[in-house]
């Protein structure tokens, strides 16, 4: 079994409350910061470095999951939380606006989350060895 299962599903629901508290909280630590940071905290770049960040460590907990615990519904969960974190990138606010690309952001978030809070549980409640 391998043991890198809790540790990235633990990663992975912490990127996810990265990307929330990214998209909720940017325009008031802007406001906040404004004239103290050159670099806008705002910037899409931030959006794609936590996406990159998230999908393969997502990946990753959810097969790993899947492989310790043979349950498919976590990683089917968490790819359609991840396709829906894409989209909201991918479509931006410039198709969707600001309220879409917020929406589709908290949405994907909360269904990885769960994906990933889901495997963690079912790891720490199973007696296997892949949590030791």
């Amino acid at each position: 079994m391998l043991k890198a299962q809790i540790p990235s599903d633990k990663i992975a629901m912490g990127l996810s409350f990265a990307c929330v508290l990214h998209c909720f909280l940017a325009p008031s630590l802007l406001i906040f910061s404004y004239g103290v940071s050159s670099y806008s905290i705002e910037s899409e770049l931030i959006h794609y470095l936590i996406l990159l960040l998230t999908i393969p460590i997502s990946i990753l907990a959810l097969t790993l999951g899947y492989k310790n615990h043979k349950t498919v519904s976590f990683f089917v969960t968490g790819v359609i939380g991840l396709s829906i974190l894409i989209l909201a990138v991918l479509l931006g606010e410039a198709i969707i606006g600001d309220f879409g690309e917020k929406g589709l952001t908290l949405v994907g978030s909360i269904i990885v989350a769960y994906a990933h809070y889901s495997n963690f549980r079912t790891c720490q409640n199973l007696d296997c060895t892949c949590h030791d």
